[in-house]
Formats: C-alpha cells, structure tokens, sequence
C-alpha cells in the first residue's frame, strides 16, 4: 500500500495556496482555507485532513469553531498554541466583517464628479500628475492609481500601464485626470494626442474611455462635455 502524499506532493492545482492563487478564494473549500493559516499538519496528515477532522466535530460551521477555545483546539494533534490562536483570529475577522457595511465605493459619472473627486489630491501640486480612475459598470471606483509624474507644464503617460491596471482590477469604464499647475484648463496639443490614444487603446480592449478631464484650482475641462472625445 502507498504512503499518503503529503500536499506538497499534489498536484499543483489541488494545492490550497496555488489554488487560491490561480482560481480564487471562493474556489476552495473551508477546510482548504484554514490549512492555509496553519500551514501545515502532522506526519501522515495534511493540514487540509486535519481541518476537515475540526470542522467535522464542528458539524462543518465556522461559527461553533469560532466558538472553541485554545485549549480545545490544541487538544488535535498538530495544532499548538500558535495555529490554535491562529484560527481564532481568523474567525473573529470573520465575524467583524459582517458586522461592517460594506465600503461605499462613489459614483463618478460626471465630469463634476471626477472634478470634485480629484481636486483635493491635486489642488496644491506644483507639478502634473496624471491619474487613472477605473470605474465599473454603474460608474462607480473600484480604485485610482497614479500613473505618471512629470514636470510643471507636461508628463510623459504610458498607455499600456493604464490598460493593465484597469484589466487587472476588472474594470470595465476608464477615466483619465491630470492637473495644470499653470492654472489654465486649456489642453495642450499634447494633452489631445493622449487622449486619442488612450481612447483607442481602450476601444481595442474593449473598454470605454469615459472622459479625460484637466484640474485647476477651481475650475476643470472635461473633453467629453467639450465634445472632443
């Protein structure tokens, strides 16, 4: 009879780490993402066994887990004090996150959106930045990153940094914001080359540039409310 493979020996797609790596946390099963804080169990046992074991005398609810105390938990063998302790703080997160609402992500759907939203972030720079907000659907954040910094009347952009921004946080409407030190909102020649190739790059990625909008103190302009985009 063979020896039980241990999970290093698995297959990497069964591995709980790589599997929450390739497919996902909701991929796994909860015993599979508690072997991940424990790291691992005894000889002849993987993690995953030995939380399968805990969950079972727990009739499989995280919550009667959450309920156990150190001492109960280090009655299995392979789990000290240090991975029972482990596990209780991840049950206590667990819990605190659903007394928490959940982040109010705003919606910038306008161009006085995007205006209000930037200008406390730009209304004392001394020199041009330029901003990728990436929006979902309905128009709402998901995050803004920065994406370049320059000099007093220009930045260098490098589109594909956007793109892969906006791809990586599942995206699907992109807005673009840069400052005018100056204080003037009149786009530069620049300003439109980059706007036109961002627009196409997104179009060929089948994203939907939303606007491209210029802050200065107090005022903005918007290529889309100017007709130019």
């Amino acid at each position: 009879m063979s020896e039980k493979l241990t999970i290093a020996q698995w297959s990497e797609d069964d591995q709980p780490r790589e599997k929450l790596r390739d497919k996902g946390a909701q991929a796994l099963s909860n015993a599979e993402l508690l072997a991940i804080l424990i790291g691992s169990g005894t000889p002849g046992v993987s993690a995953v066994e030995l939380m399968q074991n805990v969950l079972s005398d727990c009739k499989n609810n995280l919550n009667t887990l959450g309920k156990m105390t150190i001492r109960e938990l280090m009655q299995y063998k392979g789990i000290g004090e240090a991975k029972a302790i482990t596990l209780l703080a991840a049950c206590e997160l667990g819990k605190r996150r659903q007394l928490e609402k959940a982040e109010e992500r705003p919606d910038l759907g306008t161009a006085t959106r995007l205006y209000n939203h930037m200008h406390p972030v730009m209304q004392d720079l001394d020199v041009e930045e330029f901003w990728a907000l990436l929006l979902n659907q309905n128009y709402r954040l998901i995050k803004k990153v920065r994406i370049a910094r320059g000099g007093i009347t220009e930045v260098s952009v490098d589109v594909r940094i956007i793109l892969r921004e906006a791809l990586l946080c599942g995206a699907t409407i992109v807005a673009v914001c840069h400052n005018h030190p100056s204080g003037s909102i009149a786009p530069s020649r620049q300003d439109d080359q980059i706007t036109q190739s961002i627009k196409h790059a997104c179009e060929v990625m089948r994203l939907h540039l939303m606007d491209h909008v210029i802050v200065a103190d107090g005022q903005y302009f918007s290529y889309h409310e100017a007709g130019k985009l």
